[in-house]
């Protein structure tokens, strides 16, 4: 069998007319053994890993886009493979034909020098007429050379090349230091949705951080708030982002725990937040996906989940809400009405998922509700023409109308679930207590699929209770409103009587199957504002809520129905029956007002762009 071409280290350029410049790193021939007359050219390129098999007769090109490899591992055959050749390269998409274990086993096969390159993919497949992500593994086997540690060279420099590009930083052989380094942190509610969170995790986003060589944190809820006193009391700046398991509310709760820190606005401009949908609503993994282009398929998480691998950020809006006792900042949506009744009454039956809503909005529809009130905004005259977003500005607290939110004079941070069981990988040469890292997510204590590096705390409710300041102080950028029982700027528009509903979001979705603003953008400094009047029959309301599925509501504008841009808005409700909720959670019935502030979170989306 000819040998092999050596590696080049070749930085190439191919020019293919006007499109963009094509940078070759690294370029081999690998042999198939079971077809003695096809060759495998693989090139590393700036676009990617081309494959091009050849034959006498012909030639067939494949590339793997770069966005979609999230890492490679260097490994060791574990027995003796008998009439092995040269070099192989094969794809495994199923199941692996090569046992091969880690370089540093004690089970390898001293006899078989080779060195193999394990590449993990996860490129978009059309199946069965559904778009989706596949895991694709390719397999080089370098075998050049008489000696384990020269073939074990060649595909580090594979290897190390390979991280150098997802981690978007210039080419060396030497493994480069970047944010991956550190860990990620996870913050994971069991009870979100119908209670599968711990499941879809060990079993769809764990696997896919080994692959990538991404070590985290992770952590259970234990209670209401836990979340949000974790991220306000932790130095969030050992982790390289902070990530919500659950659903929308996981998320509310780390974003208002960032705000409730003195640093805050540092913490979010170097900290980047991300979500992987295990709840019921998922409003906001929905829109990352829509906006990205990367196929939103129910507990699929694969798509997602290379977001936290590739660690793309964007910049994503938040809007300060203010209600008579309270100070918030909301990602998604606030409601009045209609809608929130839905999510706040089907929680009795949220076991069943997001099929809660559709079920609970028959019943509301049935036993129709009107609310009383004054609704109040300062409408954005042309979208298309906004403004620069100006830099937020910084003050020491917040402080509520009334005065009740005012700040202590000094917060002692303390650190919390000091008692916790932590199970450590022994590589950091660190105790631990379990040495096994996979156990059923239905026992007891769960610990989960490790990565190098990783911690696991307890699920269990024992040991100490988190330890937070007394008093915690909201801060973040300054309102620009008047309090909230001052009077408005004489250009705000006013809207008196009866409402059957009225929801403000500033994400397209607000639900996996609603697609509320469809002219939404992440971070465009709009919010827009659904306002449903009395008089609007049954019928309509129905064809509305089916029409939102699509989108079809947004450019409907008569007596009962308006959908308008807005920057700031106020709703003061009559009387004391109803719901109000903020990202899908409830908060105190009566005056509430809100402002939108842009570019102030930066949030981990897939590398689709």
């Amino acid at each position: 069998m000819a040998e092999p071409n050596l590696s080049k280290d070749v930085p190439n350029v191919i020019e293919k007319g006007n499109v963009e410049k094509e940078q070759v790193y690294l370029e081999e021939t690998f042999y198939i053994l079971s077809k003695r007359k096809s060759v495998f050219r693989v090139r590393l390129t700036s676009k990617g890993l081309s494959l091009t098999k050849e034959t006498d007769d012909s030639s067939k090109e494949q590339t793997i886009p770069l966005q979609d490899i999230i890492g490679s591992k260097c490994m060791r055959s574990k027995r003796r493979r008998v009439g092995a050749g040269s070099c192989v390269c094969t794809s495994l998409v199923g199941h692996q034909q090569l046992k091969v274990v880690d370089e540093n086993s004690g089970d390898l096969d001293e006899s078989d020098i080779s060195a193999y390159l394990y590449i993990y993919a996860y490129p978009l497949k059309l199946n069965r007429r559904t778009l989706k992500r596949e895991r694709t593994t390719i397999t080089l086997r370098f075998r050049s050379y008489d000696k384990y540690e020269d073939n074990n060279k060649e595909a580090q420099k594979w290897r190390t090349c390979i991280k150098c590009l997802i981690a978007n930083q210039p080419i060396t052989y030497v493994a480069p230091q970047t944010q991956s380094d550190k860990k990620l942190l996870i913050l994971l509610n069991p009870k979100s949705g119908p209670g599968k969170a711990r499941e879809l995790f060990q079993t769809k986003v764990a696997p896919l951080l080994q692959e990538a060589e991404i070590p985290y944190d992770l952590h259970i809820t234990k209670y209401a708030q836990y979340a949000r006193e974790f991220v306000r009391t932790r130095n969030v700046y050992g982790w390289r982002g902070v990530v919500a398991v659950g659903g929308d509310g996981v998320l509310f709760e780390i974003l208002n725990g960032m705000f409730e820190r003195l640093d805050w606005q540092q913490a979010l401009a170097e900290v980047p937040l991300g979500i992987i949908p295990c709840g019921s609503g998922n409003g906001l993994a929905r829109t990352i996906c829509h906006h990205y282009n990367e196929p939103y398929i129910r507990q699929n998480l694969t798509g997602i989940s290379v977001s936290l691998a590739r660690g793309k950020t964007a910049p994503l809006d938040v809007v300060r809400v203010e209600t008579k006792s309270n100070i918030m900042f909301s990602f998604l949506s606030v409601g009045w009405g209609l809608l929130s009744d839905i999510d706040v009454e089907s929680e009795r039956i949220r076991a069943i998922g997001g099929q809660r809503f559709a079920i609970w909005a028959l019943a509301r529809l049935v036993g129709l509700r009107k609310y009383k009130g004054v609704v109040s905004y300062a409408r954005i005259k042309d979208v298309t023409n906004l403004p620069k977003p100006k830099l937020p500005v910084t003050l020491s607290h917040s402080v509520s109308q009334d005065g009740a939110l005012d700040s202590p004079d000094a917060e002692a941070f303390i650190d919390c679930d000091e008692h916790s069981e932590v199970f450590t990988n022994a590589l950091n040469g660190k105790q631990y207590q379990r040495v096994d890292s996979w156990y059923s997510v239905n026992s007891r204590r769960s610990a989960f699929y490790s990565t190098r590096g990783s911690e696991y705390h307890s699920v269990t409710s024992g040991g100490s209770e988190m330890r937070s300041p007394v008093h915690a102080c909201m801060h973040g950028p300054a309102s620009h409103l008047p309090s909230l029982m001052s009077q408005l700027p004489s250009h705000w528009v006013h809207e008196e009587g009866e409402f059957v509903m009225v929801h403000v979001s500033y994400q397209a979705y607000i639900g996996e199957d609603l697609l509320f603003a469809p002219r939404s953008q992440m971070s465009d400094g709009v919010m827009w504002m659904l306002i449903i009047k009395a008089g609007i029959t049954r019928s309509q309301i129905l064809s509305f809520l089916i029409g939102m599925g699509e989108g079809n509501h947004a450019d409907i504008n008569n007596e009962h129905i308006k959908m308008i841009p807005v920057s700031a808005f106020r709703i003061i409700p009559e009387g004391s029956n109803g719901y109000m909720t903020v990202d899908g959670e409830l908060v105190e019935y009566g005056p509430i007002q809100a402002e939108i502030f842009p570019n102030i979170v930066h949030l981990l989306v897939p590398d689709t762009k």
